[in-house]
């Protein structure tokens, strides 16, 4: 596999011998999330306090964006990162100044359908944005693969997955997902790149909202949090980051997500 820098009105980016963009970051701003899809997977910070997430797994490294911001952003956080590609770590080192920190960053190389399988530790966010030079993403993209990284997740844990497809349609990854996490899981629509972000999770115990007067039986979910907490959590992290995730959130009421004024997988 051949990895190309290439340049371009003060952007600076990662291919992997082909076309498509495996990372890219504003020199001028190497900490901030240059890409579109890069900023949506930052969308699980908005359920959480600013003292989550403690222990991340990322799958696939690329230039290193969201390890660079959650480094900078997230201090408690601990970051965990499979690479499969040694020379992707070094380009991320030598190119797109990946922080030289093993307190709190440990790169691991190796498969991450691998790493999932053997490892015991437990996440409270799992990203996934493994492709290959063909944007192909192997096992990574599998009812295994994500069994094993629901298997991972703290009980708060949320999984943050890159969906890529050249036709735009997502729907058997969605399925698969839904399939590992028992339809807990939604996709977002997708970027004008052809990405989209996906999350998932394990559901916890609801109340079932019923009749008064009877009882209520506990239902299997995730409650995520209203519109207003979401969007007043998207103004901090606006206001501490610079990160905009607003038209995240429009996007997301546009597709039906926030039915109810409540977002819930």
């Amino acid at each position: 596999m051949n990895i190309d820098i290439s340049e371009e009105a003060g952007v600076r980016y990662l291919h992997f011998g082909s076309s498509w963009i495996q990372g890219a970051m504003r020199i001028a701003r190497p900490f901030a999330l240059e890409l579109d899809y890069t900023r949506e997977m930052m969308t699980p910070l908005l359920f959480h306090g600013d003292d989550w997430p403690r222990k991340v797994l990322q799958i696939g490294l690329g230039t290193g964006s969201v390890t660079k911001f959650l480094y900078r952003y997230r201090s408690q956080a601990k970051l965990t990162i499979v690479e499969i590609e040694p020379r992707v770590e070094a380009a991320a080192r030598q190119f797109f100044k990946l922080p030289d920190d093993p307190v709190r960053i440990e790169i691991r190389h190796g498969d991450g359908a691998d790493f999932m399988i053997q490892s015991k530790q437990h996440f409270d966010l799992i990203l996934v944005d493994g492709f290959d030079a063909d944007a192909r993403t192997g096992r990574l993209d599998t009812v295994p693969f994500y069994l094993d990284c629901r298997a991972r997740l703290a009980d708060d844990g949320l999984l943050c997955a890159n969906l890529l497809s050249r036709r735009k349609d997502f729907g058997k990854s969605v399925i698969r997902l839904k399939d590992a996490f028992e339809g807990h899981a939604i996709a977002f629509p997708s970027c004008d790149s052809g990405n989209a972000i996906a999350l998932a999770a394990v559901a916890v115990s609801c109340p079932r909202s019923g009749i008064p007067g009877t009882q209520s039986e506990p239902a299997p979910c995730v409650p995520l949090g209203t519109f207003e907490d979401i969007k007043t959590a998207a103004l901090r992290l606006k206001r501490t980051t610079g990160l905009n995730l607003l038209p995240t959130l429009a996007r997301l009421q546009e597709s039906r997500h926030l039915a109810g004024g409540v977002l819930q997988l």
